[in-house]
């Protein structure tokens, strides 16, 4: 076996997969380490859909990168003729002055982006299936949807090997340390030598990343699947995704059509979320059982925003956040290590649509020692 590499890549998930694919395509000798399987429902990317969009209210500094990131997703598709990426629109709704509209609007301005204005007679003819509050703007996005987070990190990862990539799985990373110009990483099965590092490695980035425990704080988040009163109504075809900004509390309730299972696969129903950290949580010793206070909130959401959205409760499941204290990215060097090893950490929960443009990122970084895409402001030195 071969355990000299130009590159090895610690975490195979979203980031990680992407990683490996973008290196091996160009002819670099990889090694991806993952400590469970491909994919998996430890960490951050299970769970049938992940929201993408461009009006993006975090930071309209993000936009150049999701245009790349749309580019990219077509080109995997393409490449895998595979459908990975669902065009459903986006609603989004709020009070104009909150972050959520406030934000969409700057971004949308800044970079031309497509979005609507939607009258309260617009928003009831078209969509219907929303009850939303007085006072609050609604916003709608028709490039936006959601994209499959299993089935892209299956796909990157296949492709990866397929251009000559070692992934090994079930195999976790002890230690690492840089010895000359080699990176050495020991693992609970083997001992590999690198050119570079590149750290792909979610909820535990903050244990593998030296001097970054401190700034990645893992939560613990519950998602639902529903049942609602009526299915027709919001199956995919019929029903948008949404992101709901509401001003009597913090975060933004969030939720997608309910899609087919023979083209999707499981869970049933109609899935909704509250995008704002939850419980801080050590990632090998997380609470997995959602409690009734959990689902409850859900459920007075979707009563709320939704009414004809709920009958009974399908699936409960639990996911995690890994937040920098700015809730932004941190793609960039490690520094003290000669620019040998890159770290992508901290994806604060709205980081699955960067992954296609990630992947290309740290293969520049490691290989290159520098990228054209704008990556300035998710640097990891602004937390030092």
């Amino acid at each position: 076996m071969n355990r000299n590499f130009d590159a090895i890549v610690l975490g195979v998930g979203s980031m990680g997969s992407s990683t490996c694919y973008y290196l091996a395509s160009r002819g670099n000798r990889v090694l991806g380490l993952e400590q469970f399987d491909i994919p998996h429902d430890q960490g951050s990317h299970a769970g049938q859909s992940r929201i993408i969009r461009k009006a993006y209210f975090e930071h309209p500094d993000y936009v150049p990168l999701l245009e790349r990131a749309y580019e990219n997703w077509k080109e995997i598709e393409g490449n895998t003729d595979s459908q990975i990426y669902f065009p459903t629109g986006l609603l989004y709704a709020g009070k104009p002055e909150e972050v959520l509209i406030k934000g969409v609007r700057e971004s949308a301005e800044k970079y031309k982006l497509n979005v609507e204005s939607l009258s309260k007679s617009d928003t009831k003819h078209r969509f219907p299936q929303f009850q939303i509050p007085e006072g609050y703007e609604v916003l709608f996005e028709p490039d936006a949807g959601f994209v499959t987070p299993e089935r892209a990190i299956l796909l990157f990862a296949e492709q990866a090997i397929r251009k000559g990539a070692q992934i090994h799985t079930k195999e976790k990373t002890t230690s690492w340390k840089k010895e000359g110009d080699l990176i050495t990483v020991i693992t609970d099965k083997s001992t590999y030598t690198c050119k570079k590092l590149i750290i792909t490695a979610g909820a535990w980035a903050g244990s593998v990343i030296p001097g970054f425990s401190s700034q990645l704080k893992v939560t613990r988040q519950v998602i639902a699947w529903v049942n609602p009163k009526e299915r027709k109504p919001f199956e995919l075809g019929q029903f948008p995704c949404w992101m709901i900004d509401d001003h009597t509390q913090e975060g933004m309730y969030y939720g997608f059509p309910v899609l087919p299972v023979a083209k999707f696969g499981a869970p049933i129903g109609l899935k909704v979320a509250l995008h704002h950290p939850g419980l801080v949580s050590n990632p090998d010793a997380v609470n997995r059982i959602p409690s009734k206070e959990d689902e409850n909130h859900l459920v007075e959401a979707l009563d709320k925003y939704l009414p004809q959205g709920y009958e009974t409760t399908h699936v409960l499941k639990t996911c995690l956040y890994t937040n920098t204290p700015d809730e932004n990215f941190i793609l960039d060097f490690l520094p003290g290590y000669d620019q040998q090893v890159v770290i992508a950490a901290g994806f604060s929960g709205h980081g699955f649509k960067f992954v296609s443009v990630v992947g290309e990122i740290m293969a520049d970084l490691s290989m290159k020692g520098k990228t054209h895409l704008p990556i300035d402001f998710l640097n990891a030195k602004r937390f030092k």
